[in-house]
């Protein structure tokens, strides 16, 4: 139960809130750290593959890497936040991530593009993590979801990005587009990790400044045996919804235009619109399901999210045309990136912005073992069966459990 005696800080504070600044660097920073370093590499990797002679377990195990090294950059961040600030973790893992894709671009074999996108995968994490923590310290409850959906877009614009520009990337370049397509990628990267450098603050002290949103008064404080039972269950409980969607969402983002390309017979341009529109889609996916989860609730926010994802993921399988598999590109970027902004919003809104970052660290950890691991099953199934039906079918079975898992989550106590 909550008293009633709230406060506004936007009712105080003229003029724009820096916690808006925070959210443009923060959505340039998602361009850099995920949306060019992890989704452009689905366009690259045809040509790639064909550059680098890999196989689809190959493939699937360079995804892996990537994921296996953001799982390590999950482990250590809590150490990290510790010494260093976060807007020094994010500046540092956007310039990792440059110097690597760069490195990339002038591979001429498997191992050392492997070594390297493993590192890239550690950046990813350096910049991610401390960047989503930085939502509970500048936004409010009532702000969270609106605030971590307009960040998580930069994914969406980096995806139309890489749709239309790789293509025509190989297409002036030939066999060289995919090396110009990486140091194109990195140069973008370097002049965010700058941008990031110069603009992010660690917290609204920093700015003379409070959280934007209303301050919410509990009556009812819980005992401190109460709050690590409550957060031990609620960690558990949103790390396996999170696994679930690591798992999931970087099968297709990995190998959907693979599929339509040697499955579906899509030229590689056509294949490329096909994953603009993803990106097209996702730009309403984080603010809009984040504001819906503002409004009724993380639980409802979870359980609509998963059910358009188990639908993209069905449609994706049953291969009935291209009427069907475009529906599943457009449900797949609806809600391509509604899960991280709810997930950033409710660790704020179960922990407290005291054990905000803590609590972002364990679930991510979750989602990246999920994330690792899907690649690499789904590239040996597909190397096994020549197809990647399997792998959407099952996505779709684990989304659909998640669907029931949501239902079960429990409201949060009064936290700020």
């Amino acid at each position: 139960m909550k008293s009633t005696g709230t406060t506004d800080s936007e009712s105080t504070q003229k003029g724009l809130h820096y916690g808006w600044i925070i959210v443009l660097v923060g959505t340039l920073t998602i361009v850099a750290c995920l949306g060019l370093a992890r989704f452009a590499f689905g366009m690259l990797l045809p040509s790639m593959r064909e550059a680098l002679g890999m196989s689809y377990d190959e493939m699937g195990l360079l995804g892996t890497a990537n994921f296996a090294g953001y799982l390590t950059a999950v482990g250590l961040i809590p150490f990290l936040l510790r010494r260093f600030t976060p807007r020094k973790l994010i500046a540092g893992g956007l310039l990792l991530i440059s110097g690597c894709i760069f490195g990339i671009s002038l591979c001429n074999s498997y191992s050392p593009v492997l070594v390297l996108y493993t590192l890239v995968g550690i950046g990813s994490g350096l910049a991610n993590i401390p960047l989503m923590v930085l939502v509970s310290y500048w936004f409010r409850r009532e702000r969270r979801g609106r605030a971590a959906g307009l960040i998580v877009i930069g994914s969406g614009f980096a995806i139309i990005f890489s749709g239309y520009a790789i293509p025509l990337l190989n297409a002036h370049f030939g066999a060289n587009g995919w090396r110009a397509g990486w140091a194109l990628i990195a140069l973008i990267v370097l002049v965010i990790a700058i941008i990031a450098a110069l603009l992010i603050r660690n917290n609204p002290a920093e700015k003379g400044l409070e959280p934007l949103g209303r301050k919410e008064i509990s009556d009812t404080p819980q005992t401190e045996k109460q709050r690590r039972v409550t957060s031990a269950q609620i960690l558990t409980h949103l790390g396996v919804l999170y696994f679930i969607f690591g798992a999931t969402y970087v099968i297709y983002g990995t190998f959907i235009v693979t599929t339509l390309i040697e499955e579906y017979g899509y030229a590689e341009a056509s294949a490329g619109h096909f994953w603009s529109w993803v990106g097209f889609f996702s730009l309403f996916s984080g603010i809009v399901f984040g504001t819906l989860s503002d409004r009724i609730g993380r639980k409802g926010g979870l359980m609509v999210v998963f059910s358009v994802q188990t639908l993209a993921y069905l449609f994706a399988g049953v291969k009935l045309g291209s009427t069907v598999v475009f529906a599943s590109v457009v449900l797949y970027g609806i809600a391509a990136f509604a899960i991280p902004a709810i997930m950033a919003a409710a660790i704020g809104d179960y922990l407290g912005k005291s054990k905000a970052a803590a609590g972002f660290s364990i679930i991510t950890f979750c989602f990246a073992i999920g994330q690792t691991l899907g690649p690499a099953v789904a590239g040996m199934v597909a190397e096994a069966t020549g197809t990647f039906t399997s792998s959407y079918l099952s996505s779709a079975a684990l989304t659909t459990i998640a669907i029931i898992l949501a239902f079960f989550l429990p409201a949060p106590s009064g936290q700020n």
